[in-house]
């Protein structure tokens, strides 16, 4: 918390917190006695108009969060669209961040980054997504819910092949915790990562030469000739040539069938 955050807090009439409960700790901690009502994604729609109300007749009202920044991958980008349009002020004052202390602390490159988030719910446009940043070279950050974690690794891996991730857990929390290494690993030993609190995922970018169907295939056959298996083949073509499962998975049908 900076100097500023904690007067904007105590001066505007309104406190907009994702959940009451979690915020009234830090609030009590810096004597902050201003009125909140929730506001989150399962009530950000009902909220809007009782916000913009207050806004207009002149009153000052701030939006927080449980972690992170509000507005990123947050139900507060939608009153701040609101309010924009209406022609009211919107001001952000720097704080606490997920996705850019997880960046830092990554060892993957800082230099180009795409901050993707939560993945689509849709499978179909899960893959229309992939498409578009399976060969960027730039770093990629998603999101991802501790439930839905081994999951979401399996996605990146179908998509993207072996890259090298960094898995940041509880930033800027207690339980701050890094686990470092190549999606196959975490895939391998489900049992290191811990599947709870916020988790940020930072994913290398494309590093491979493009390699052609062809040049996967010969690879294939050589395997195969070598009494492989079809799933050994497949996750030895994907780690050798750093290419998405999905892609190996279809060439390696085509050459068994």
């Amino acid at each position: 918390m900076t100097f500023r955050a904690v007067e904007v807090l105590k001066s505007v009439s309104l406190i907009g917190a994702e959940d009451t409960r979690d915020s009234a700790y830090l609030l009590k901690h810096y004597e902050i006695e201003t009125p909140t009502v929730s506001y989150h994604k399962f009530n950000e729609k009902s909220r809007v108009n009782m916000i913009l109300g207050k806004l207009r007749r002149g009153e000052d009202v701030a939006i927080i969060t449980d972690a992170g920044t509000p507005g990123i991958s947050d139900p507060a980008s939608i009153i701040i669209s609101e309010a924009i349009n209406s022609g009211i002020e919107v001001s952000t004052l720097p704080g606490a961040t997920a996705f850019l202390p997880a960046l830092v602390s990554s060892g993957l490159s800082t230099e180009r980054f795409t901050f993707i988030g939560f993945l689509p719910a849709k499978s179909s446009r899960q893959k229309e997504l992939f498409s578009r940043i399976e060969e960027s070279p730039e770093t990629l950050i998603f999101y991802e819910a501790p439930h839905r974690i081994y999951t979401f690794l399996e996605t990146l891996y179908k998509h993207l092949g072996n890259r090298k991730v960094a898995i940041a857990r509880e930033i800027s929390k207690k339980f701050e915790s890094y686990y470092r290494g190549e999606l196959l690993y975490f895939l391998e030993h489900r049992d290191i990562i811990t599947t709870k609190g916020e988790f940020v995922i930072i994913c290398d970018g494309f590093k491979g030469v493009e390699v052609s169907d062809e040049q996967v295939v010969e690879l294939i056959k050589s395997y195969l000739e070598e009494g492989e298996s079809k799933s050994s083949v497949l996750a030895k073509v994907c780690s050798e040539l750093n290419l998405p499962k999905n892609r190996v998975y279809k060439l390696v049908l085509e050459v068994t069938s």
